[in-house]
């Protein structure tokens, strides 16, 4: 288990703010929004040589209308029950408030160290004002005074937080763990999968379209594999992405779909393969990723002994050419081959990192091409001598020929077609490059 440092604290003292300091990007939606950050949202960071997570949780907020609050208050529970560190935000100016008490007291019961940092101590006479939370009686003998904005104070704060780390955590932990990204439109059900896999609510999960807004981080072992599965927010079409904060969650589906190494695209049985989703598929190809399709509530659906064959013959025609993409039917409320989609996802990412002997591709292909060689142009013959596998990340072949400007696309398809045939590559796109000889 790694070093996880939690940012806890009420709405709007600048919590996103100072998560996106310490793991130095944009990760956290930010927005003058009262209640904006609903998930535990997860990041990673690094100070004085050693690695950690970080946790920034929902604003805690008590006696509100929000359907989302007894969820939020479930989260911060279970962030500073993950916690190794717990980070109390508290706001230098708005000084001491009654939800900083309240919340100074749900911190008291646990055995974590606390850490008490008053944000938005941008000069000498803000600090000073910090001294007002010593009233908390909470946490290590000082307060901590920083401005999340500009970054002042946190390096002081740091040093003082790795101390009380147990785990050495002294290099990245995610170094060559396949990383998986589940997008889909809202409400499809990717939370529910995701809280069916871990047997933990990590997501909020109620039948509100649009309740996961920031992408979610989780790692995963199964079958003594480590795997990380991120759960994004839904992609709705742009014109129904009307708040900002909508805005920013597509491009953060974008962006976890950029750092994954394969895209899970889940679709609703009950709606089919939608425009949005041939998009998303579409967006995955041209980034090089492993791509799998999800249906998710299968067990809605009346089926026959034929309906699961017609259902993938209907979808894989909207793939055209790219029939290559796995399709797997689950239920994440009945657990259907829940875990056999996992395995496939991880099957996809082992295909992708495939590299075939030199030896082998043209002991295979070279016989093939020969008995359908490149179609003649313009009166010459093309001949394809050599093919290998380029050291890329994506698999890239490289065939060496006399006239590589005469062949067409077609016999590009036929070349993918026999690559895919004689060497498991389901679930990655190829790209077939022609190399003067």
């Amino acid at each position: 288990m790694s070093n996880i440092v939690a940012i806890v604290g009420r709405p709007n003292v600048g919590k996103s703010t100072f998560f996106n300091r310490l793991v130095e990007e944009r990760k956290a939606i930010e927005d003058n929004l009262s209640g904006v950050t609903r998930d535990r949202h997860y990041g990673h960071a690094q100070w004085g040589g050693k690695f950690f997570s970080v946790i920034d949780t929902g604003g805690y907020v008590t006696g509100s209308e929000d359907i989302f609050e007894k969820e939020i208050r479930k989260q911060v529970k279970l962030a500073i029950e993950e916690a190794s560190v717990i980070l109390f935000v508290v706001d230098c100016l708005d000084g001491l408030t009654d939800l900083d008490t309240e919340f100074a007291d749900e911190l008291r019961s646990s055995t974590k160290p606390v850490f008490l940092v008053a944000n938005k101590a941008d000069d000498r006479d803000k600090m000073f004002m910090a001294n007002e939370f010593y009233a908390l009686g909470l946490g290590k003998e000082e307060i901590y005074p920083i401005a999340a904005v500009s970054g002042s104070g946190i390096g002081d704060l740091l040093d003082d937080v790795i101390k009380e780390f147990k785990e050495e955590g002294d290099e990245d932990p995610d170094v060559g763990v396949p990383k998986i990204a589940v997008l889909g439109r809202p409400n499809v059900g990717k939370s529910s999968f995701l809280n069916a896999l871990l047997g933990k609510e990590r997501s909020i999960v109620t039948d509100e379209a649009g309740t996961t807004r920031d992408a979610i981080h989780t790692r995963y072992t199964l079958y003594g594999k480590d795997i990380i599965i991120t759960d994004t927010a839904g992609i709705r079409k742009k014109a129904k992405v009307k708040e900002d904060i909508e805005f920013y969650s597509v491009m953060r589906s974008m962006r976890t779909l950029e750092d994954s190494d394969v895209t899970v695209v889940m679709v609703d049985a009950t709606r089919g393969l939608e425009a949005q989703d041939v998009n998303l598929i579409a967006l995955a190809i041209k980034n090089n990723k492993g791509i799998m399709i999800i249906v998710n509530k299968w067990d809605l659906i009346e089926k026959d002994h034929k309906t699961m064959l017609t259902f993938k013959a209907d979808m894989t025609e909207k793939l055209g050419e790219n029939k290559w993409i796995p399709i797997i039917f689950i239920s994440a409320l009945t657990k259907q081959r829940i875990y056999q989609a996992i395995e496939l996802a991880v099957r996809v990412y082992e295909n992708k990192n495939r590299k075939v002997a030199t030896s082998k591709l043209n002991e295979i292909l070279l016989p093939e091409i020969e008995k359908y060689p490149p179609p003649a142009n313009k009166g010459k013959y093309i001949k394809i001598k050599y093919i290998t596998q380029l050291p890329t990340k994506n698999p890239v072949f490289a065939f060496f020929c006399n006239l590589p400007q005469y062949i067409k696309s077609p016999y590009s398809r036929f070349l993918e077609n026999r690559l895919r045939e004689n060497f498991d590559f389901e679930g990655v796109p190829i790209k077939i490059m022609y190399k003067k000889k």
